[in-house]
């Protein structure tokens, strides 16, 4: 991407052959090279029995594993989710492609539909159209990326748009496959226009289901939402005494490095009372797409639903208020912060442009300590980098919905 839009700079350059076979080798090796000492670490631990299979409770405290027994004092459920087939016509029919499959293809599809528009969808559809494949994303949401702000959600919408065709409030009604190639009928939910596209491949994105209709969790008498995730409390408890749950099958925040801290509390509320709880407003993400995203807390919209509108301020910095980010021609990425007008809390953050994830940190890392604007202020920041654009976005607070009015007295 950086390549392709160097005529910003002055510069022309063009991208020659990309190996994607090699691409695509070199990450299942890097896989590879994290998976295989964990599964020999489970094989040769003693005091540790390892079962390879898919396991049901049949009981309270019982597991079946393979036709064996397994029996449990204390039993932690950490079974995840799995990509959500979406209930389209002709579905059954098809080869389609999951965020699990597609990391397995070896040669570049010439053209691609997606059926979603969360981060799975944006990430994939951003890596293969980078790669060269013709991408279509079909959303059912109004928005793209919905749990973002909306305005970032516009703007990514608007710089995916220049490179695919993103339909949104649009879903798929039927799928047809026809030898390599696969057709999708999708309807506009307000306008119930019909459009038709077809594509060498189909990727499935739209959500993730947990597994624990799998699992069978219910002959436990483990609690389950509307949506199948198992409810835990607060220390991750399910509603069956020592059976406890995390990661995507509780459904929070499905992310990687969610699951990871959620483990370390989990054990130690086993192991130790129940003490350990997550705050799940510090809890950062980002949309590896590009643009880049990053968010932090509250949205604005969460924040004066909670708190009212008086309450929150909000302010706005363009990666060109600052002097690293007018150097780069980034003329569309900003910082948005979102702050509780008394205390000056940072109830949340969002960022979208380069090195969001980057950026993002300091105020992550505010919030989880004092949390206050001023934990952020106080650092200096370095001229002229790019961090610059984190504070500048406090220094713009206004309250919600004046945002505009200010901008003539400013120059």
């Amino acid at each position: 991407m950086e390549i392709r839009e160097a005529g910003k700079f002055g510069i022309t350059a063009e991208i020659g052959k990309i190996d994607f076979r090699a691409i695509m080798e070199h990450m299942a090796a890097h896989v590879r090279k994290s998976h295989d000492p964990m599964q020999k670490a489970l094989d040769e631990a003693e005091d540790f029995d390892y079962y390879g299979g898919e396991a049901q409770f049949t009981g309270e405290s019982v597991l079946s594993v393979k036709g064996q027994e397994i029996r449990g004092k204390t039993i932690i459920i950490a079974a995840g989710a799995r990509p959500l087939v979406p209930q389209v016509k002709g579905i059954e029919t098809v080869e389609y492609l999951t965020n699990e499959s597609a990391l397995r293809l070896t040669a570049l599809p010439e053209s691609m539909v997606i059926i979603g528009g969360g981060y799975i969808a944006v990430e994939f559809a951003h890596f293969f159209e980078a790669m060269g494949t013709k991408v279509t994303i079909v959303q059912r949401n109004k928005q793209l990326v919905p749990e973002e702000e909306p305005e970032v959600a516009e703007l990514l919408k608007k710089a995916l748009s220049r490179r695919m065709k993103v339909y949104t409030d649009t879903e798929a009604v039927e799928v047809k496959q026809s030898g390599p190639v696969v057709t999708v009928t999708a309807r506009e939910r307000s306008g119930g226009k019909q459009i038709e596209i077809t594509a060498g491949r189909l990727l499935l994105a739209a959500g993730r289901r947990p597994n624990s209709d799998n699992l069978m969790v219910e002959r436990a008498g483990i609690k389950t939402d509307a949506k199948g995730f198992i409810v835990v409390d607060e220390f991750y408890e399910t509603s069956k005494k020592n059976i406890w749950a995390f990661g995507d099958i509780i459904g929070k925040k499905m992310f990687r490095h969610t699951a990871n801290h959620e483990a370390e509390l989990v054990f130690h509320n086993v192991t130790h009372g129940k003490k350990s709880r997550m705050n799940y407003l510090t809890v950062p993400h980002a949309v590896f797409s590009w643009p880049e995203i990053a968010s932090v807390g509250l949205t604005e919209a969460e924040a004066v639903k909670i708190m009212g509108k008086d309450e929150v301020m909000v302010g706005k910095a363009q990666y060109t208020d600052v002097a690293r980010g007018e150097a780069m021609r980034e003329t569309e990425g900003f910082a948005k912060a979102v702050v509780h007008r008394k205390t000056g809390k940072v109830l949340g953050y969002h960022i979208i442009g380069p090195q969001a994830s980057v950026l993002i940190q300091e105020v992550v890392n505010a919030m989880a300590n004092d949390g206050n604007l001023w934990s952020v202020a106080k650092g200096i920041h370095i001229h002229p980098a790019l961090s610059e654009v984190v504070l500048k976005a406090f220094g713009k607070l206004r309250p919600v919905g004046e945002e505009k009015e200010h901008h003539h007295h400013h120059h």
